[in-house]
């Protein structure tokens, strides 16, 4: 059971990787294959020819003349491929080559570059020889010729077959011109016995009638050298192509884009399988702390125009944001007037943010709510707000006057004055950034005011430092009820996560939660829900 449910959540996370990258994947595939096209498009054409040749592979001779046997000999197997890329086929090529006048100069020039490069390689593309033989070595050869007009690529298969049946000619005139260079030096030293004075009649006359013989079989070689024709033969010389076999932009383009897909496919998948940031409750799982919310990232466009607040408002996180607030309250049921720390792992998960919507959320319902931005380096309640009111008014929290920024009220705990940012929540603004703001803390009696200022409100929500970033988390979380771990969706990485909790339990701070910020509304199911259970059109509020 355990192994299937394993299983099916590997799936189930390399199917959300797929989908959440799926517009990645298709750009690449599309990309590869728009590039394979145009690539293809501006090659030049290449056009195929071919010409047939028949094999006859038995032995030819002659019955006597003299004795001397002449025969055209069989081709072993491999021979003919070895001949085509052999000086005494190619070499004669060239010249016809050259001497044709149905291939353009260019297309000339080209040929003769390429045929001697790969008879130098030992390895032809511009001419292909295929065979389809019985046991005996007979059937037919097709010789597949390539260039880049037709009429060139039809001229070089008929070349090239001519070629072969002239080489394949000369090995059966081999044994006839043995032969006839035997008869000459028969007749030579016929003719020097002849010339000799010491011969009598009856030698002298043996010896022409030897003559007239060893001369008659010489004249009927020379008759069978006209007529000798090896063992091949033609069978169907090359017709002009009609087209161009290549290239095939549009094929060339889909195999590329298919393979560019599994590739990118592929990556995906690997970059799913070894991504270690958050993106799920169960990735959390381990940490053994809950995950108490998953809220959905806010459009930068909303944002920029409307400001934190008003654009989670309109962008409907409240159901997010609730389920966070039922979560949290619930575990600090039976503390009054709680303090819960909001903090991070690294700067830009989100905290400040969740801690303004959250606060926003609280009001709501009917709960006063003070946020104290205790990230002293790097204060951005004052910013967060700033766009959803731009008219805050001060009030007084504490005594008389005081202070009006974080730093200085935990010198001053009892004259403190905070901004109404909205009705329900007053904001304590960190004030301008400071260096050494572990030292503020470390001064602070932060217990003494705490206890002060909760007195006025039901929660009070303490934006802190990163905890991987700084110390001044870890200074102040020990004096809250609670501490929320806020992670960034495919931002955070869990090996983070798990150093911030060593750090947060080496220091006793109260872990409630983990919130996942900024999630990918298209996947998982957490949320989903939330967009789709819209009231019916014409219900009344």
């Amino acid at each position: 059971m355990n192994e299937r449910s394993e299983a099916g959540l590997d799936f189930t996370v390399l199917w959300n990787g797929l989908r959440r990258r799926w517009l990645w994947i298709l750009s690449a595939a599309l990309l590869i294959a728009l590039a394979t096209f145009l690539w293809s498009r501006a090659q030049p054409p290449v056009y195929d020819a071919t010409a047939s040749l028949i094999a006859a592979n038995t032995q030819v001779q002659d019955s006597t003349l003299g004795g001397a046997v002449v025969k055209a000999p069989p081709l072993p197997e491999g021979a003919m491929a070895q001949a085509l890329q052999s000086t005494q086929v190619i070499a004669p090529l060239l010249q016809e080559i050259q001497a044709s006048d149905q291939i353009p100069a260019e297309e000339k020039a080209r040929l003769v570059t390429d045929l001697s490069d790969e008879l130098r390689r030992q390895r032809l593309e511009t001419l292909v020889l295929v065979s389809r033989l019985d046991l005996n070595g007979n059937g037919i050869y097709t010789l597949r010729a390539r260039a880049r007009t037709a009429r060139a690529a039809q001229e070089l298969a008929n070349l090239t077959a001519t070629s072969l049946l002239e080489w394949d000619r000369g090995r059966a005139l081999e044994n006839v011109r043995r032969a006839q260079a035997g008869y000459r030096a028969q007749l030579a030293q016929v003719d020097r016995e002849l010339r000799a004075g010491d011969l009598s009649a009856l030698e002298r006359q043996t010896l022409i009638t030897r003559r007239a013989n060893i001369d008659s079989n010489l004249t009927q070689v020379r008759l069978l050298e006209d007529s000798i024709a090896g063992i091949l033969s033609p069978l169907a010389t090359a017709v002009e192509p009609l087209g161009p076999t290549a290239p095939r932009p549009v094929r060339n383009a889909v195999l590329a884009g298919l393979l560019g897909l599994m590739l990118a496919t592929a990556l995906v998948i690997l970059l799913t399988v070894t991504d270690r940031t958050i993106r799920t409750e169960d990735d959390l799982l381990a940490l053994g702390v809950p995950t108490l919310a998953v809220i959905p990232r806010l459009r930068q466009r909303d944002v920029v125009f409307s400001g934190i607040v008003r654009a989670a408002r309109q962008a409907g996180l409240y159901e997010s944001i609730g389920f966070l607030r039922v979560n949290l309250m619930t575990h600090l049921a039976s503390r009054a007037h709680p303090v819960v720390m909001i903090s991070s792992t690294a700067p830009g998960e989100g905290k400040s943010s969740l801690t303004a919507t959250l606060a926003d959320g609280f009001a709501s319902s009917g709960q006063r709510v003070l946020i104290v931005d205790a990230d002293l380096r790097r204060g951005t309640q004052a910013a967060v707000w700033k766009k959803y009111d731009e008219g805050g008014q001060w009030y007084q929290l504490t005594g008389n006057g005081g202070a009006r920024t974080t730093r200085e009220a935990l010198h001053n705990p009892q004259n403190v004055q905070v901004l109404r940012v909205e009705e329900g929540v007053d904001m304590l603004p960190a004030g301008p950034g400071v260096q050494d703001s572990l030292a503020v803390f470390n001064q602070a009696d932060i217990p003494a005011a705490l206890s002060l200022w909760r007195q006025h409100y039901d929660v009070v929500l303490v934006d802190s430092a990163p905890l991987l970033a700084l110390a001044d988390g870890l200074v102040l979380g020990v004096h809250a009820d609670a501490v929320l771990m806020v992670t960034e969706y495919g931002r955070t990485n869990v090996q983070s996560v798990r150093a911030a909790m060593r750090r947060a339990e080496r220091a006793g701070l109260n872990i409630l939660g983990f919130v996942i910020n900024k999630s990918d509304a298209r996947e998982g199911q957490s949320y989903g829900y939330s967009y789709s259970y819209a009231p019916r059109e014409g219900a009344k509020a």
